[in-house]
């Protein structure tokens, strides 16, 4: 990484803020870091005061990184500004779902589909936080045994949905514990004390399922690079502030025995093995948030089905489920000298 680059990171809400905590975190050889927004402001992130410039065109001249957030009301920004900024020599890491499925932008996870970076056309999408822990920990199985079909829950944390969900859920256990009435804005349902199967909008493609269970479906195909695979989600969202975890149902080609993929993921990139259910040693979002693994746990052989495991995965939904996937493209694009 001899070259400094000059990058600009596209929304400041929960995303974008933890984008540049990571660039810094991870000493990233930005020789500039520009912030763009809907608004000129500054914001304070981390310590750091950022001068937010409005997003146009022109802002993206110089730019030779350009990581769109998707968050602050800034979805769709890609939509507006991506094409144009790789027309003016930028290279796009897109955040947002709206090019994630498109066939001329690659949809990639470092540790799972670093190969398919040499396609880009300088756009480049970062899948759905959901997607992306689930398939950190079921890619180095499916090299060896082959995933078939996959039957997924996820309990998703609040942010997830943004600064405005943390607040709420934030409010309304307050209230609770006043004895008032909480209030629900954000969500359709009071989130604290609760939970509901209720992530995205109703399905046009998928009748009966919403659009995030949709999402896990289609990204999971595209990253894996098996159209075939057969995936049911169920998508929660739970009164957690951060960390998403899921309850992953996975068949295989082939027999795979628990004690078998437990050493396969042992020495995974990206992934931390918590398996001791005897001590109650198990992922949790508690111990996610705020750090860069995607951990497992509770792998044991499914006895309905054949060649069938069960495994529990956590993951940080802003960290590695967004931001950290983002910073980890590029890096990932600088070592393989595609930029």
């Amino acid at each position: 990484m001899a070259r400094n680059y000059s990058v600009a990171v596209v929304g400041i809400g929960a995303v974008g803020a933890e984008m540049l905590k990571v660039l810094n975190q991870r000493q990233f050889p930005a020789k500039s870091i520009r912030v763009l927004a809907r608004s000129a402001r500054a914001e304070e992130i981390a310590g750091r005061t950022y001068q937010v410039t409005e997003t146009n065109v022109d802002a993206f001249n110089g730019v030779d990184i350009a990581i769109f957030a998707g968050t602050e009301g800034a979805k769709g920004a890609s939509q507006l500004f991506g094409w144009q900024a790789v027309a003016k020599g930028a290279l796009v890491i897109d955040n947002g779902d709206d090019f994630r499925m498109d066939p001329r932008v690659p949809l990639v996870v470092p540790e799972c589909n670093a190969e398919a970076l040499r396609q880009h056309k300088g756009f480049i999408a970062n899948p759905n936080c959901s997607t992306i822990q689930m398939v950190v920990a079921l890619a180095p199985l499916h090299r060896v045994a082959r995933v078939r079909r996959i039957v997924v829950s996820s309990y998703q944390a609040v942010s997830g949905t943004g600064r405005q969900a943390i607040d709420e859920l934030q409010k309304q256990t307050s209230a609770l514990e006043k004895g008032q009435e909480p209030k629900a804005e954000v969500y359709p349902h009071r989130i604290a004390f609760n939970l509901f199967p209720h992530i995205g909008r109703p399905s046009d493609e998928m009748p009966g399922y919403y659009t995030e269970e949709v999402k896990m479906r289609r990204e999971t195909r595209k990253i894996l690079g098996d159209p075939d695979i057969q995936v049911s989600a169920t998508c929660v969202r739970v009164p957690v502030f951060n960390a998403h975890s899921e309850a992953v149902n996975v068949q295989f080609e082939k027999k795979m025995t628990a004690a078998e993929a437990r050493e396969i993921l042992k020495s995974a990139p990206g992934v931390v093995v918590i398996d001791d259910p005897a001590r109650a040693a198990y992922p949790m979002p508690l111990m996610a948030s705020g750090t860069d693994p995607v951990y497992v746990g509770r792998i044991r052989d499914d006895a309905s089905a054949p060649n069938c495991l069960d495994l529990w995965c956590v993951s940080d939904n802003i960290r590695k489920g967004a931001a950290l996937n983002a910073v980890q493209i590029a890096e990932k694009m600088i070592q393989m000298g595609l930029i």
